[in-house]
């Protein structure tokens, strides 16, 4: 009697779940833990949900051709040329909408997203050829270029990079050509420097629309819109200095949408400003002409020496500033006031930062270190050293949890975040037969330097490497374009590599 009393409770279970996945009125999901028999212990109350209809994951996988002939007739199923790939597209297939209490349950696990995304991470590229030691280094002659600060991938065959000459340049890796891009003339009013330091920084809006660098003045800011590169605006200085942006160089752009940006300067002020499409591309007898634009706020960024990089965080609303003598700023996005200032535990050359902001990480890089910072308590929460004392960290760059270190000895350097630990290969030891990890390390070749009496006082026959002050990755993940220089000021050179999986001539 006790087992039909069983399957009679456990035909009414099976239609309550029924009628639960049927409807969107939160229900409580009754379990029943069974014991080996199968009589029913008792019931658990689990908690309150709420059972809409849901989208099912797309699938991806493999079949044999005979399978795939089997569902030629079915419209969800899309398959490759050889018919060895499946594809289920959600969007238009009807079967793909759920009411099963299983893909519920999966997609609230996946964040309960309408719409799951199933793509490759561009950081699975990157770990495979620096694991299996397949990038290797074509270097980019740059002939007399002084220093290359700042570099971003415009395609997947095209980058543009800024140079202490003041040079801004389209580097074309198909056809190895190099195109020059005329810098922005500011108004007569601008105040010009006393030492020109060329362009520190190249920074894309979101929608990868306008461009925003360093103008003809190191203190100004020019934008470009993209592909063509025409110019759209360049904000020179005013008389009243009052209404004005900067006194010094520009050293870092954060967009905070398609048409804000926040500049940041060694004069320890922060500007906002915004590109007006409706007065940019004005055209007089058929040549592109540029106007002047004026910033919107202006504040001076208290507690701090030199303004060298800026991030923007977007789950925070915040804009944090990262200053010479070890400071990190917040200011709120919506009022542009600085909110609080936070020390730094390495006190010695903090010059570059950058976010991850799917973990909640800053990066900041010292002279010996890369700090690792919580962006929500601004808590140091490591310090990874680097190779020695004098390594001078100069460039930091997120590629998913692999944190890219370009220093100024010509190495870059691998850290996995996940880890905890420089990115290795396992290796053998020749000698007693051990398995011992091998960090990853790129050493760059030297590239150009005048060699002056300046350089031969610096270095004084000691060996020259040149300073990574730039590193970035192509859209894919599989190649890494790095460059610099010489890290003493007074010596003149360059370096620009380009480090992928097959080597390529330049």
């Amino acid at each position: 009697w006790y087992k039909t009393v069983f399957k009679l409770i456990f035909l009414i279970q099976n239609i309550f779940l029924s009628l639960l996945a049927l409807t969107k009125i939160p229900r409580y999901v009754v379990v029943i833990a069974e014991r080996r028999v199968g009589f029913p212990k008792h019931v658990i109350k689990i908690k309150s949900i709420s059972m809409a209809q849901i989208k099912k994951l797309a699938v991806f996988g493999t079949r044999t051709k005979s399978k795939a002939r089997r569902n030629d007739d079915s419209s969800s199923d899309c398959s490759d040329s050889n018919d060895s790939l499946i594809r289920y597209d959600c969007e238009t297939n009807a079967q793909c909408t759920s009411n099963n209490l299983a893909d519920f349950l999966r997609g609230r696990e996946l964040g309960n997203q309408k719409v799951q995304p199933m793509l490759l991470d561009t950081e699975y590229g990157t770990r495979q050829l620096l694991i299996k030691s397949l990038l290797q280094e074509t270097e980019i002659p740059l002939k007399y270029i002084n220093k290359v600060f700042c570099s971003k991938w415009l395609t997947g065959q095209q980058i543009i990079f800024g140079t202490k000459c003041n040079k801004l340049i389209v580097l074309d890796l198909n056809t190895s050509q190099m195109v020059l891009i005329p810098s922005l003339d500011s108004s007569r009013n601008s105040i010009q420097p006393e030492i020109a330091c060329g362009i520190h920084t190249i920074q894309m809006n979101p929608s990868r629309t306008l461009l925003a660098t360093g103008a003809a003045n190191p203190n100004d800011v020019a934008v470009y819109k993209l592909p063509t590169m025409d110019p759209v605006l360049n904000n020179g200085k005013l008389v009243d200095l009052t209404q004005g942006a900067h006194k010094d160089w520009v050293f870092d752009i954060a967009w905070l949408d398609d048409t804000f940006f926040v500049t940041g300067s060694r004069d320890t002020s922060l500007a906002l400003w915004r590109v007006d499409d409706t007065q940019s591309n004005c055209h007089r007898s058929g040549i592109p002409s540029h106007y002047i634009m004026h910033p919107l706020i202006v504040r001076q960024c208290q507690k701090a020496e030199k303004v060298r990089a800026l991030a923007f965080n977007n789950k925070c609303k915040e804009v944090v500033a990262l200053s010479l003598n070890a400071f990190l700023h917040l200011y709120d996005v919506e009022s542009f006031r600085q909110k609080l200032s936070w020390k730094l535990p390495n006190q010695q050359e903090n010059v570059c930062l950058s976010m991850q902001a799917e973990v909640s990480l800053y990066a900041v890089g010292s002279k010996s270190h890369v700090t690792l910072i919580d962006t929500r308590t601004l808590y140091p929460i490591k310090n990874i050293p680097s190779e020695n004392e004098s390594c001078n960290v100069r460039s930091v760059s997120f590629t998913g949890n692999i944190l890219t270190i370009g220093t100024g000895v010509g190495l870059i350097l691998f850290y996995d975040i996940r880890a905890d630990k420089y990115l290795g290969v396992q290796s053998t030891n020749n000698n007693n037969g051990k398995q011992e990890t091998k960090q990853i390390i790129l050493k760059a070749t030297k590239g150009w330097v005048y060699q002056t009496d300046a350089f031969r006082e610096v270095y004084n026959g000691a060996e020259y490497s040149p300073a990574i002050y730039t590193h970035c990755y192509d859209p894919s993940g599989t190649k890494l374009f790095a460059a610099g220089g010489p890290l003493p000021a007074s010596v003149q050179g360059n370096y620009a590599g380009l480090w992928q999986g097959m080597r390529k001539s330049i």
